[in-house]
C-alpha cells in the first residue's frame, strides 16, 4: 500500500484505550480529560477486522499503544489472538510499565516481539511531578524483568528543558549492563506538549559526547521506527535518538494510526482521520473497508510542519486521546 508521495505503508500503530493509569503533563491535563464511552471504543473483534484489511493492503507491523493498553482489560490475549491475522512480522507495544508486573506470565505468552517503556527521570520526585504517581520503582522493576526475559527493551525517554535534561547520561547508562536500547525522544508540539521546551537531539548528542567521549553511530536498524542508533564503548545496550522536530523523517514515514475511537489517523500533527468504525458497525465487507483505508491513506501529507507556527487543520486533541 502506498500513499500519493511514494512512501510504503507497512505499520499501524493500534490504540486501545484513550484511558491511562497515569497523568504525565505534556500528554494530558493534570485533571484528566473527558473518556470516551465504552461504546464508542472499538471492540477487539473490529480491531482485528481493521488489522486483517491492512494486512491484506500489505501492512504487517502493528504496535499497540492507549492511553495506556495494559488497563484494557483482554488486550495481551487479544495480542496474542492477532498474531494469527494474515502475513504479520511484528507485534511490540508501549507502556508506561507501572502494571508489567501485574501481567508478567501474560506478557510472555502473547508473543510481543518488543516492548517499549515510557521513563523520563530516574528521580522519583520529579516521576511523581510529572506523572502524579509513585510508581518509579514498579517501572525500574519492569524494565529489568523485560530484559531477563529476553523481550527487546526500549526504554523512551521524552527531553523536556529545565526537568529532565540533567539526567541524560544518567538515564542513558541504563544500557550500559542491561541488553536494551534508551531513546531520546523530542517533546513534539501537540497538546500538552505545547506547554513544555524541547530539548534538540544535536544537544542530547552533545551532552553524551562530552560525558562518554566514545559515542559512535551505529548503521543497524533496530525496529520499525525512525530512530538513529548509537554504540558507546563499554555499553551492551545502545543508545537511540528521535527526532520528531528537528529531524523531519517525513519523508520516509511508512505508519499510520488507528485511534481507540475507530479513525485512521494519517499524521500526528493533524486533524485529518477517516471514520472507520461506522462503516464496520453497519456491515462493511472486507472488500469495502480495504477500499476505505487504502483511498484514505493515498491522502496521507507529505509532512508535518512543527516549525509553524499557523497550521490549517492542527490537531488539537492530547496524545493520550490520539494513541500518539
Amino acid at each position: 500500500m502506498q500513499d500519493s508521495f511514494g512512501r510504503k505503508i507497512d505499520y499501524m500503530r493500534i490504540s486501545v484505550t484513550d484511558r491511562c493509569n497515569l497523568r504525565c503533563k505534556y500528554c494530558m491535563p493534570e485533571y484528566g480529560v473527558k473518556s470516551l464511552e465504552h461504546s464508542d471504543i472499538l471492540r477487539f473483534e473490529e480491531i482485528s477486522k481493521i488489522a486483517l484489511a491492512c494486512t491484506n493492503l500489505g501492512v504487517n507491523k502493528f504496535k499497540i499503544t492507549g492511553g495506556e493498553p495494559l488497563v484494557r482489560k483482554g488486550v495481551l490475549p487479544f495480542i496474542k489472538s492477532l498474531h494469527k491475522t494474515g502475513q504479520i512480522q511484528s507485534i511490540t507495544m508501549t507502556t508506561n510499565a507501572v502494571l508489567v508486573e501485574q501481567y508478567r506470565e501474560e506478557i510472555l505468552d502473547c508473543g510481543l516481539d518488543s516492548i517499549n517503556i515510557s521513563l523520563d527521570t530516574l528521580s522519583a520526585g520529579k516521576y511523581e511531578k510529572i506523572t502524579g504517581k509513585n510508581e518509579l520503582a514498579k517501572v525500574l522493576n519492569a524494565i529489568e524483568f523485560c530484559e531477563k526475559s529476553d523481550i527487546c527493551t526500549k526504554v523512551n525517554c521524552v527531553v523536556i528543558k529545565g526537568f529532565n535534561d540533567d539526567e541524560i547520561c544518567n538515564i542513558a547508562q541504563l544500557a550500559k549492563d542491561k541488553n536494551i536500547y534508551v531513546r531520546f525522544i523530542e517533546m513534539m508540539p501537540l497538546g500538552m506538549g505545547q506547554q513544555s521546551q524541547w530539548v534538540s537531539n544535536q544537544q542530547i548528542l552533545s551532552v553524551l559526547e562530552n560525558r562518554f567521549k566514545t559515542i559512535q553511530i551505529d548503521d543497524k536498524i533496530y525496529g520499525n521506527g525512525p530512530a538513529k542508533y548509537y554504540k558507546i564503548q563499554g555499553f551492551k545496550g545502545r543508545i537511540g535518538v528521535i527526532s520528531a522536530v528537528s529531524g523531519c523523517f517525513c519523508d520516509s514515514c511508512n505508519r499510520v494510526r488507528l485511534t481507540a475511537d475507530g479513525f485512521l489517523k494519517l499524521c500526528l500533527q493533524y486533524d485529518v482521520r477517516t471514520d472507520l468504525k461506522t462503516p464496520i458497525r453497519n456491515g462493511a465487507t472486507g472488500q469495502e473497508l480495504e477500499e476505505i483505508i487504502k483511498k484514505a491513506v493515498y491522502k496521507k501529507p507529505q509532512k508535518h510542519s512543527f516549525s509553524k507556527d499557523i497550521i490549517k487543520n492542527k490537531e488539537g486533541k492530547n496524545m493520550s486521546q490520539i494513541g500518539g
